[in-house]
Formats: C-alpha cells, sequence, structure tokens
C-alpha cells in the first residue's frame, strides 16, 4: 500500500506519518509504504493515475486533479482548519494579526497553499498587484527529501523572501532561530475569519480503491483514528518518528508541535468544514458547480471516526 505526502518534515500531515513509522498501519494488516511528493497537486495526480493508494495533502487540493469531486473522496480529517502560518521578516516588527503588514513584500508559498494565502489577502481587502505583494514559490523547495517550511525558513534567513506561508514546523523553526516572526495562523483563527474553513489536512482515497477494496480504506481510516488516540494520550511518541525522519533540530521539535495541535486532532469531517471549503474553492475556481457532503466525503467510512 502507498501512502504520499507533499511534506515530510511538518507537522501538518503527522498522523499519516506516524501510522506509518509507529506500526498502526501494520496493525491493521496494512504493509504501508511511504512517499514524499511534492507539491500537493502532483500527489493528487498520483493519486488519480492510480500510482498511489491514498494522499495525506490538503483536502481541497483534491480538486486538482479530480474536478468537481468526481473520481475521489474525503476519508478522515488528519486535523481540523486551514493548518498555514504566515511568518515575515522579524525585523519588519510586524504584529500579531496585522494582515495589512504583507503590503510590498514577496511572500513564498507552496503550490496549492498558495491559492489560500492569496484569498485570505483578498478578503482582507489587500490587493496583490496595487499593494505590491508578491506571492510564489521558495526557490530550491522541489528537490526529493526538501521540507518546504523547513526550505522556505531558510530561504528567509537568505534573505530570498521577506515571509513565508508554510506549516508550524517552518515557522517554528524561523522564529527560534530569531529570523521571524509568526503573524498569522489560521488554525487558531488568528486571520480572516473565513480561512479559519478553507481547507484541512485529510487522508483521500479514489473512488475506484474504495469500490476495489472497501476494507483496505476501512483499515487506513482505523489506523488514523487509532495514531491520534495514541499521540494523545502519549505525544512524546512523536519524537521517536522525528528522530528517524528529520534532521537534528526538527525531531527536537515536533513533540512539542503535536502536544500543542493536539486539540484540532479529531477525524471526523464536519459538513461545515466541507461547505467552508468548497465555498473557497468556488471562490477561487477550482469547483464549479454545487456538490453534496456525500460526494465529498465517504460516508460509508464516518462511523469508525468514533469508535
Amino acid at each position: 500500500m502507498r501512502i504520499a505526502v507533499p511534506d515530510l518534515i511538518s507537522n501538518s500531515y503527522f498522523p499519516a506519518v506516524a501510522a506509518v513509522e509507529l506500526g498502526f498501519f501494520k496493525a491493521e494488516g496494512l504493509d504501508a509504504e511511504l512517499e514524499l511528493i511534492f507539491p500537493v497537486p502532483k500527489t493528487m495526480e498520483d493519486l488519480r493515475e492510480g500510482k498511489l493508494d491514498f494522499v495525506a495533502g490538503a483536502a481541497h487540493a483534491t480538486l486538482q486533479a479530480f474536478p468537481n469531486w468526481k473520481g475521489a473522496k474525503l476519508l478522515a480529517s488528519l486535523a481540523q482548519n486551514t493548518y498555514w502560518m504566515l511568518v515575515l521578516r522579524s525585523d519588519l516588527n510586524a504584529k500579531l494579526g496585522d494582515v495589512n503588514a504583507v503590503k510590498g513584500l514577496k511572500i513564498g508559498a507552496a503550490p496549492g497553499p498558495d491559492s489560500t494565502i492569496r484569498q485570505l489577502i483578498k478578503e482582507a481587502g489587500i490587493d496583490l498587484e496595487k499593494d505590491g505583494v508578491e506571492v510564489g514559490p521558495v526557490p530550491g523547495s522541489t528537490g526529493a527529501g526538501v521540507s518546504f517550511g523547513v526550505n522556505a525558513a531558510q530561504a528567509l534567513e537568505d534573505g530570498i523572501i521577506d515571509g513565508f506561508w508554510a506549516n508550524a514546523m517552518g515557522s517554528e523553526v524561523a522564529v527560534r532561530k530569531g529570523l521571524g516572526t509568526m503573524i498569522l495562523d489560521a488554525r487558531r483563527g488568528i486571520c480572516p475569519p473565513a480561512s479559519v474553513r478553507y481547507t484541512f489536512p485529510a487522508l483521500v482515497t479514489t473512488d475506484a480503491n474504495i469500490e476495489k477494496d472497501p476494507e483496505m480504506v476501512r483499515a487506513a481510516v482505523r489506523a488514523i483514528v487509532n495514531v491520534q488516540k495514541a499521540l494523545k494520550e502519549d505525544p512524546s511518541r512523536a519524537t521517536a518518528v522525528g528522530e528517524r525522519l528529520f534532521p537534528a533540530m526538527e525531531a527536537g521539535i515536533i513533540a512539542g508541535l503535536i502536544e500543542r495541535d493536539l486539540p484540532f486532532y479529531d477525524p471526523a469531517i464536519s459538513e461545515d468544514a466541507v461547505k467552508g471549503m468548497n465555498a473557497f474553492a468556488k471562490d477561487i475556481g477550482l469547483l464549479t458547480e454545487d456538490v453534496t457532503y456525500d460526494q465529498v466525503v465517504a460516508t460509508q467510512f464516518s462511523g469508525i471516526w468514533t469508535d
């Protein structure tokens, strides 16, 4: 069984990574192989082409390979809410929650997540062109084994960008090194209100996989639910995963980030979450027709969320 993530050295998709590394997929009878495929649109394309069984990625990005939710379903939430943070150069002295601080700056964002920061800035009443805000990829973030967030922190240190929109790992590295200041945290509502619901990290598979092997899919959902419970009981278990997969600094940080995110570790996908995500997807032209909750979520497995 092949499961891919678009960023490995990260807290964003960590439940899926931990489910492989800590044996939760194996406990469900699944021989799971973890792959890093960047960026998330490419990850979803590989899922569509049958090269992968599952993707742990941004829920809304599914639409980039499966237009109008045709052919794929969300199985479980890896965590709740939009999960990126905006960090700006510390010498700018920007204040927490001040979206206007992005004016005239160059902001690094990965393909896929870049649409969320652009929409967030727009909803804050800022015109990217008129206000001189440049949002684009960070040089060097496409190489195999590269973490976007950690690479973005390095780019900030090198003066290549003025800020970045990335996961909490990259943000934490920049803040701890004194390079950047965290300005927005969408997961916790430090952002324009609608952006909390733009997306969330989710486990995704194809309709074909569900039809072909529903028991495999059921087992994968159970593995995610169980690893979330295990991390809630003992966040320090994350350190063992970090020590196997991450550089030393990031390995030492991961358990603290997971503990901080525990209130958001809920596998349920609510109708409100889907409604907010689809509204965002329509706003940016990624969704072009109305769809029902059942067209987005594989509800036949939803009972596992609360088992």
